[in-house]
């Protein structure tokens, strides 16, 4: 069951290139979006981090950074991530495979891989938004965007 609002995010720290690590940590006292996707390359997950990479400004503007993470190695996130001239961090829930999407509850077991889902992490690391999306469907930017203005107005 993924995590709800009001849930501690679980800690992780995973590859962001095949020689640096990112971790939750490293985010703290900053907003933080984290967008769970099946798989590099597949047709929904580009148009997806397409549309993310698009909108990465707006989410700047909100205070916010943006995280993919899904079971790819560092090598397909590097190739992906250069050839779709992605401008935020991939990240590789590659080994134990799926143990940061299972952490967070959105692991497919019968596949192998993390379901698609969002979620927004205020500065103190708790889940403020988190979605389930059907995998085969791009759940787009707005849910993001009301949770971080429904965040940011908490905090005036």
């Amino acid at each position: 069951m993924i995590l709800a609002p009001g849930t501690k995010a679980p800690d992780f720290e995973l590859y962001s290139t095949p020689d640096q690590r990112l971790k939750l940590a490293d985010f703290k006292g900053k907003s933080l979006i984290i967008a769970f996707y099946p798989a590099d390359w597949s047709p929904v997950c580009s148009d997806q981090l397409a549309l993310y990479n698009e909108t990465l400004k707006i989410f700047h503007e909100a205070g916010a950074e943006l995280l993919g993470i899904s079971v790819d190695s560092k090598w397909c996130h590097m190739a992906f991530s250069e050839n779709r001239h992605l401008h935020f961090p991939l990240l590789a829930d590659f080994e134990p495979k799926g143990a940061v999407a299972k952490a967070y509850g959105i692991y497919d077991d019968k596949e192998g891989e993390a379901h698609r889902a969002l979620f927004v992490i205020d500065g103190n690391g708790i889940i403020q938004w988190s979605y389930l999306s059907p995998d085969g469907i791009n759940p787009g930017a707005d849910g993001i965007l009301d949770a971080l203005d429904k965040l940011n107005n908490g905090k005036k």
